[in-house]
């Protein structure tokens, strides 16, 4: 589909599914690379919005990992509301291990300053952010963005996991807001 309607607004299509997992399979290859010797690391999945994006990622890893989920939320409509709630907690113990962070979308980096101070808390050795867009322009923290598989501006977009008031998700292509 080249344009769709969600709640009130309009989105054209941004990135076909193909460029998606063309994209992932990047990311993939090199945290294969990278992590090949890491005693079983931990991917965190942050729900909702990165299952598609986890889904996918994983059936691309190439050694031993453990899979958990985490629920915050920060978004509010299409914007960032700035405060980022735990919904669901940590469901396994993360002392001395390494952590990939794996999230749909970072923004402004709340949520994943959040996650690092949550992670450090619980005695993680090493965090590792992986992300399937990135926001260059929005991004305001120090916590490096360690594997990115799209940067992007600074546009609403949905779909392949990504949300606008929890409708879109299911869409395997992404859109951005058509503005026409």
């Amino acid at each position: 589909m080249k344009r769709i309607k969600v709640h009130d607004k309009y989105f054209k299509l941004y990135m076909s599914n193909q460029q998606i997992e063309e994209s992932i399979q990047n990311v993939a290859d090199k945290l294969n690379n990278d992590l090949k010797d890491v005693d079983t690391p931990i991917f965190l999945s942050v729900l909702n919005g990165s299952f598609m994006f986890t889904a996918s990622l994983m059936q691309k890893i190439e050694f031993q990992c453990d899979i958990v989920f985490i629920k915050l939320a920060s978004y509010e409509g299409t914007s960032s509301s700035g405060n980022v709630k735990q919904i669901m907690g940590l469901t396994k113990s993360v002392e001395g291990k390494t952590v990939v962070v794996v999230e749909d979308i970072v923004d402004t980096g709340g949520t994943i300053e959040e996650l690092y101070k949550i992670l450090k808390d619980a005695g993680a050795a090493d965090v590792k952010i992986c992300t399937l867009m990135y926001k260059p322009g929005s991004y305001s923290k120090n916590i490096p963005v360690d594997y990115v598989a799209n940067s992007i501006p600074n546009d609403f977009i949905l779909g392949f996991g990504l949300d606008y008031d929890q409708l879109g998700r299911q869409y395997k292509d992404v859109y951005v807001i058509d503005e026409q």
